[in-house]
This record gives C-alpha cells, sequence and structure tokens, in this order.
C-alpha cells in the first residue's frame, strides 16, 4: 500500500511533499495508518489529538496511545481537551455536530497560529461512500452526493481512494497498533448503522461496490463541474454588484430553461434554507423577502436584491453639538466646517445658512411621514415619495440618513438638501456639510 499511497501524492498531491503538515489523529485504525504512511514517506508532519472527555477513561487512554506513538516517531503532537457536551448545549447542536465544529476550528487555529501548510484527515474510500448514503437518504441536491472533497482549502483527505479493508490488511501486515472507540459499535446513529448492517449487505451484493462507486462519484463530479461553467456564464448575464449588494434580474432568469435550479447554484453559498419561499420570489411583489442566516433576499420590482444583513440597521440617533467639526456614523464620516464663500458642488457636499440651524442637530434614519423642501423646488414632499421619484430600491431606503434641526429636515445625507436652510444673498454665516 506504501507505493500506491506515495504515486498517489505525487500524480494528485504532490504539494504535500514539500509542506508543513498538521495530521489530525484520533488513534484509530485510519489515521494511525495515515501517520505511518506519511513518515515512511518522510513528510514533515506533526500531530494534532482532540480529546472530547466523552468516554471517561476510554478518551483518556486514547489520547495517551497517540502521546506515546509521537514519542516513539520523535513527532511533534498537540492534544487539546473539549468539554464537549457543555458546548453542544450552549449551542444547541447534537455531541456530533459539536465535536465537529470544536475540531475543525482548533485545527485551523493551529494551522495558523503555526504556520502549517495543510492539514490532513484519515477520510477513505468508506466514509464516502457513507457520507453519499447518508446526504441521498436525507434529500440534497447534486453537490450532496459528489462525496467528499479530497482538497477543501487547507484540507485535505489523502486516504479517500483506499478503502478501510485496505488500510487494515496493511496495519495487521506492519504490525501497527490502533484504538478502537467503542462508540463506533452502536447503531443508534445514522452513520454506524449504515457502516454496520447496510454497506456490508450492499458488498456482498456487489463485491465491486466501492469500486463502482468510486468511478459514480468522478462521474457526478464532471458533471458538477459541468453546472459550474455553466452557471459563471449565467451569472455574468444575469446579475451586478454594486452598493454592498448584488441585483438578479428576474426577467432574464425566469427565461432560463429551468430557473429554480440556476437560483439555487447562485444562492447556494449565502445559507439559505428556505428554498420553496426563495424561488416564490421571483413572482412575489415588491417587498417580499427571504432571510437567512447572513443574508436577505428581496424583491424589488424586476430584481431580487441580495445583502448582507446588516447588524447596524437599528443603529441610534446621533447627537451632534454646535463645537463638534467631525462626526462619525455608520455610513462614512460627516465633516463641517465655516466658510466665507462657496466652491464646489457635490450630492455629498451641501451649503447651509448657519444662522438657521438650531443645536443640537440629530442625524438619525428617515421614518414613515418624514417630510421636507427639496432645495431647488417649490413645496414640500413626503420623503417616501421622494424616494420613489428617484426609484429608489427598498434596501436602498433603509440606508438613508437624514440630518435634523429642531425637527426639521435639512439634508437627506448624499441625496437632497432643504430649501428652508439653503444660503442666500442674506447669509452672513455659512457651514459647509461634508459626507466622506
Amino acid at each position: 500500500m506504501l507505493e500506491t499511497f506515495q504515486k498517489h501524492l505525487e500524480t494528485n498531491l504532490n504539494m504535500l511533499h514539500d509542506g508543513k503538515l498538521l495530521i489530525a489523529i484520533s488513534g484509530g485504525l485510519d489515521s494511525v495508518v495515515l501517520t505511518h504512511l506519511c513518515k515512511n514517506l518522510n513528510l514533515k508532519v506533526s500531530l494534532a489529538h482532540c480529546n472530547f472527555n466523552l468516554r471517561g477513561d476510554e478518551s483518556d487512554t486514547d489520547e495517551a496511545f497517540v502521546l506515546q506513538m509521537a514519542e516513539d516517531f520523535n513527532m511533534e503532537v498537540f492534544i487539546e481537551c473539549f468539554e464537549t457536551e457543555t458546548y453542544a448545549k450552549e449551542q444547541g447542536l447534537s455531541i456530533q455536530m459539536a465535536a465537529r465544529e470544536l475540531r475543525y476550528a482548533w485545527f485551523q487555529e493551529l494551522a495558523a497560529q503555526l504556520n502549517f501548510d495543510y492539514i490532513l484527515t484519515a477520510h477513505h474510500a468508506d466514509d464516502n461512500l457513507e457520507t453519499f448514503l447518508i446526504n441521498f437518504t436525507r434529500g440534497t441536491g447534486l453537490e450532496g452526493l459528489t462525496g467528499i472533497p479530497e482538497i477543501s482549502g487547507k484540507l485535505i483527505r489523502p486516504l479517500l481512494p483506499f478503502s478501510r479493508e485496505v488500510l487494515e490488511v496493511y496495519a495487521i501486515g506492519q504490525n501497527i497498533a490502533w484504538r478502537e472507540d467503542s462508540s463506533n459499535a452502536s447503531t443508534k446513529y445514522l452513520r454506524n448503522k449504515l457502516r454496520h448492517d447496510i454497506i456490508p449487505i450492499l458488498k456482498q451484493m456487489n463485491p465491486q461496490l466501492l469500486q463502482n462507486f468510486q468511478t459514480t462519484i468522478s462521474n457526478l463530479q464532471d458533471s458538477q463541474d459541468l453546472i459550474d461553467d455553466s452557471v459563471v456564464r449565467i451569472q455574468k448575464k444575469m446579475t451586478v454588484a454594486e452598493d454592498g449588494q448584488i441585483k438578479l434580474d428576474v426577467h432574464k432568469l425566469n427565461k432560463l430553461s429551468n430557473p429554480k435550479a440556476y437560483l439555487y447554484q447562485l444562492l447556494k453559498d449565502f445559507n439559505f434554507t428556505a428554498w420553496t419561499d426563495v424561488v416564490n420570489l421571483l413572482d412575489a411583489q415588491s417587498g417580499k423577502q427571504v432571510f437567512s442566516s447572513t443574508h436577505r433576499l428581496l424583491k424589488d420590482r424586476d430584481f431580487l436584491l441580495l445583502s448582507e444583513i446588516d447588524s447596524e440597521t437599528q443603529a441610534q440617533a446621533i447627537v451632534i453639538e454646535t463645537n463638534e467639526n467631525e462626526v462619525i456614523g455608520p455610513f462614512g464620516t460627516l465633516f463641517f466646517e465655516k466658510i466665507d464663500t462657496i466652491s464646489e458642488t457635490a450630492l455629498n457636499i451641501i451649503y447651509v445658512d448657519a444662522e438657521k440651524l438650531i443645536f443640537p442637530l440629530i442625524l438619525r434614519r428617515w421614518e414613515e411621514g418624514d417630510l421636507f423642501y427639496p432645495i431647488g423646488m417649490k413645496g414640500k414632499k413626503k420623503l417616501s415619495k421622494y424616494f420613489k421619484d428617484e426609484k429608489l430600491s427598498l434596501i436602498e431606503k433603509e440606508q438613508v440618513w437624514i440630518l435634523e434641526s429642531a425637527g426639521d429636515v435639512v439634508w437627506v445625507v448624499g441625496k437632497r438638501a432643504d430649501d428652508r436652510f439653503k444660503v442666500t444673498e442674506n447669509t452672513t454665516n455659512i457651514l459647509k456639510i461634508e459626507l466622506q
């Protein structure tokens, strides 16, 4: 097996020969064999072991086993103990998911702090088949059927082409000792039930199951590559990024042969789960929206607007005293300067008659019912009507702030000043307000 493993690295993972590697080792067959293989090929490896404190003395014995192995091999080893059950309760996770989050976060932290190039895990072909079946039984898209990726950022899984049987034969042949996790024998977990009850029957029915599965996975991955290429082309035609949001053209999406499929591919990385609601936005009225844990998708006229959820949406009003020259807000910085004459003009600059201002000024988000007297126009206008005339999207409207003096709008910041505060021939005290 060592020769086959070496050829696999040379063909597909040659970067491991020169990298600084961290092996995630539990003490079980898979990670122990991976460590032996890497050691025999003189790769630069260190070990990282997680003690999840879930199996009492057995967890401590696993830790001691790894420490002894590291000493025997003269390898650097890192040990971290976790209060997994406490973390699971605090985060509302299953024990398995909690352990997964804890270990991968720690591996990434170690890699960042100590400049490891890659983190190696010992997932093998049987793990890949189990993951495929789990996703299949729960319902998934094509991505869920393409198996465990061999390379995912700094994570590399060099044993994916090898079956557990091959690893065990190698370990026995080389007199390699390993630890057995007693929890792996329990069939209360879906993965273990598949491992012990279902997959052995499938292998009896077809002794070439794993080989055929690898071929299927390869074909599915090729199909996913074609889809990814197609999505990139569609993305360039359908989407525009501007003002911190992504606009998707609804008319163009609806003309595609399968809008639902493309919409999923375009939005799959933004943590949405209510996909039926997402698809329904294509035919919804303006104002309908769907949230993920991190993003919002909003129907606005002929577009779907994707934006990150703004933690400052409920930002408090800012009070501006007379002597302040600079005020920092969520949108940028306002500068106040007394000047003698008006020079440049721009949307981000207004000039007001300072004598007409009543301090303190208030900087706040606009509210329904706000109105102002747009400079250069006669009469007043509600901000909601002004936004409609300016064709501001719902998201753009939410980002609007106003500068207020004694209840009167001085400036729709960055957009339009109020006529009541403009500089006239009778003005003797000019205040320049600039947004940067």
